[in-house]
């Protein structure tokens, strides 16, 4: 697990893992994505009981978000969208791609809790505009792969419901992120 975080957080991702349950099964491949000129491997899912409760005052803060952040990519829906809005609201460079991961699923309450958890995305020189606007000019393929991702699963599932896909909750989140895109450049890794 310690490959999903920029590697100043090693330590914390070793806690997080000695304190999360044993795999049910091998974790799905992760998905490559560069965080401020550090790339980082982040599973695609997970298969792993959530930990006890008496386990999250143990952590730091930073920790928690670590464990919120995995838990993200958990197997379970409802479980991924628990820890998502757990972590949504973050500053932390690290979050962003569990969170822009996240709005390319199938699952409509996901992608309403990150516009919900991020109101302030679409708003020029907002802190979440700027986060996630260097995260996507640094990773335009995997915001390329979110995006077609949207489209199909609004096809798929949700054209029924939403018959103009730019009335959609994905593609009205989509283009937030694109405009957060438009307006950042990345800068030079730390």
């Amino acid at each position: 697990m310690t490959a999903a975080l920029p590697a100043h957080l090693a330590d914390d991702a070793r806690t997080v893992a000695g304190a999360m349950p044993g795999p049910r099964c091998t974790p799905g491949a992760p998905f490559a994505v560069d965080v401020l000129g550090e790339t980082v491997a982040i599973p695609h899912r997970i298969h792993t009981s959530e930990p006890p409760a008496v386990v999250l005052p143990q952590l730091t803060a930073t920790q928690r978000t670590i464990l919120h952040c995995l838990y993200s990519r958990h197997s379970d829906g409802l479980v991924r969208q628990r820890h998502l809005e757990e972590v949504v609201a973050s500053t932390e460079p690290w979050v962003v791609p569990f969170v822009l991961r996240l709005a390319g699923e199938y699952v409509l309450e996901i992608v309403s809790a990150i516009r919900t958890g991020l109101p302030d995305l679409a708003a020029a020189g907002s802190t979440h505009h700027d986060l996630y606007g260097e995260f996507i000019a640094r990773n335009p393929g995997f915001f390329a792969t979110t995006e077609r991702r949207v489209v199909s699963y609004w096809a798929c599932y949700h054209r029924w419901r939403y018959p103009e896909f730019a009335a959609y909750p994905g593609a009205l989140l989509l283009e937030a992120l694109r405009r957060t895109a438009l307006s950042r450049q990345p800068r030079p890794a730390v």
